[in-house]
């Protein structure tokens, strides 16, 4: 099937910030993503149209579910143009012309998504794409080149030093393990949170032991695709603010504060093309 859209969407660069992460089956020749979805296929998406007239085939879909879940993911379903047009006469405006038609993709998995942030908690990006693929590779599936992360039950069937084996900090393999069963024996349901306010969320999951706002607000983003979250002690968003604002000093967390009411409903495009900007 072919699904069109009726504003500017940049897939090129949509496919190289999934490229980024070697968990993703990116092809950026033949413009296509294949994506695992919970029921065991896998679809693919592939571009064939432009950014300014977006169109795109997609195949190997079970149902109109399906349908629904790629266009969610892939933002389909929400304007890009509305957003940009709210942060005209913002200092974030140049930004959103210089990236425009960026959308904010969604995790393919809840369950990946937590774990992928647990997992990049305060190492560099090169590490902790390694430690994620080789969390992947020991535990998880592949199919035809696509890899799924591995189920909770594997995981919370491990012990410690299984996971030390990859290089994971004792602390680390604690979360992954800890949540992983707490997953597994229903003290904490990720599939609820996609009903609950934004408060709701955080409130739940920093109750779990290795969650923080930080990663709290990463789940929000990029699992459920919440539009107003802005990570303040995220060291990319204030190097690239301090960039934008031509400061010699990195902003305090006032000075970011203050801007909120200017970016906000759409706090995380402000943090997506604050990244993008540094990227």
């Amino acid at each position: 099937m072919q699904i069109s859209l009726p504003f500017q969407y940049d897939f090129d660069r949509a496919m190289e910030r999934l490229a980024a992460d070697p968990v993703h089956a990116v092809d950026l020749q033949k413009r296509e993503v294949r994506i695992p979805m919970e029921e065991g296929n896998i679809v693919t998406l592939r571009g064939v149209g432009s950014t300014e007239v977006p169109l795109f085939e997609l195949e190997h879909v079970r149902d109109d579910v399906q349908v629904e879940k790629v266009k969610s993911i892939f933002h389909f379903n929400r304007r890009l143009d509305t957003i940009a047009r709210h942060f005209l006469n913002t200092d974030l405006e140049p930004l959103f012309v210089d990236h425009a038609g960026t959308p904010l993709i969604k995790s393919f998995s809840l369950y990946g998504t937590l774990m992928k942030n647990i997992i990049h908690q305060q190492l560099n990006l090169a590490f902790s794409h390694v430690l994620t693929m080789r969390f992947v590779e020991n535990y998880g599936e592949n199919e035809d080149g696509v890899w799924r992360y591995p189920s909770p039950e594997t995981i919370a069937a491990l012990d410690v030093e299984d996971l030390r084996k990859l290089q994971f900090s004792g602390r680390k393999a604690e979360y992954v393990i800890g949540l992983s069963r707490a997953i597994v024996e229903g003290k904490l349901d990720l599939n609820k949170f996609e009903q609950m306010e934004d408060e709701e969320v955080m409130r739940d999951l920093v109750a779990h032991r290795g969650i923080g706002p930080w990663t709290a607000q990463n789940f929000l983003m990029f699992g459920l695709g919440r539009s107003n979250l802005f990570p303040l002690a995220d060291i990319g968003l204030q190097n690239a603010l301090k960039k934008l604002w031509g400061l010699d000093r990195k902003p305090t967390k006032e000075e970011m504060v203050e801007r909120f009411p200017e970016w906000t409903p759409y706090l995380s495009y402000a943090a997506l093309y604050l990244w993008r900007s540094i990227e």
